[in-house]
């Protein structure tokens, strides 16, 4: 009998104790599909270094981000108010992926490109007023294998997992209420990840 989670983009436990859902899926590509995406993503992305405003100060970060929306409407995180941009073939093949493994329907996506292990994201959670509360957050992970974590607001247990080449993980529920997650600093690592992170807007701008 086989093992539904041998079975590609089946999903394991979930990985949170309480408080929320994530689903690891693991790859959802076959290595050379993988490949190729991740080389498109890189040659066809407008990147542009990401900002922040930090305490009054504008910040522009190392990771470098591209967003894409059903509409070119506006939306504000740090601090900072952004534009979309209107799909690309790519990334609509790899939304209908993520949809068709999740079950979930997304209408943006935000992407970020993480150049080498030098370059990391802090400790956040995805709960934007624009974010439809607890709806589904799909995070798609192309490149070098990196660590996430999970913390709880409250009670500050972790956990870890390691995000593939091709991979994917999906968080709902109350998840972004009650965790924080990060990717840290991995010294070693000398290429680039891409992650996009297929969200559910509320469209009301």
């Amino acid at each position: 009998m086989t093992d539904l989670f041998d079975v590609p983009g089946a999903p394991r436990r979930n990985l949170l104790p309480t408080d929320g859902i994530a689903e690891y899926h693991g790859p959802v590509f076959d290595p050379a599909e993988a490949d190729r995406y991740s080389q498109a993503l890189m040659d066809t992305i407008p990147w542009r270094h990401d900002e922040a405003l930090i305490y009054g100060k504008r910040i522009i970060t190392q990771r470098q981000v591209a967003w894409y929306a059903d509409d070119a409407y506006s939306y504000t995180y740090s601090g900072v108010t952004r534009t979309a941009l209107d799909w690309s073939d790519t990334i609509l093949t790899l939304k209908a992926r993520v949809e068709q493994v999740s079950g979930e329907r997304f209408n943006s996506c935000l992407l970020n490109l993480y150049f080498d292990g030098s370059v990391g994201m802090g400790w956040h959670s995805d709960a934007e007023r624009d974010l439809v509360k607890n709806g589904a957050i799909a995070s798609l992970s192309f490149g070098a294998e990196r660590a996430f974590k999970f913390r709880h607001q409250t009670n500050k247990q972790t956990v870890a997992i390691t995000l593939e080449h091709g991979a994917l993980l999906i968080m709902k529920g109350t998840t972004q209420s009650h965790w924080l997650h990060s990717l840290p600093k991995a010294a070693g690592i000398m290429s680039p990840r891409i992650n996009l992170t297929f969200r559910q807007h509320c469209m009301s701008n």
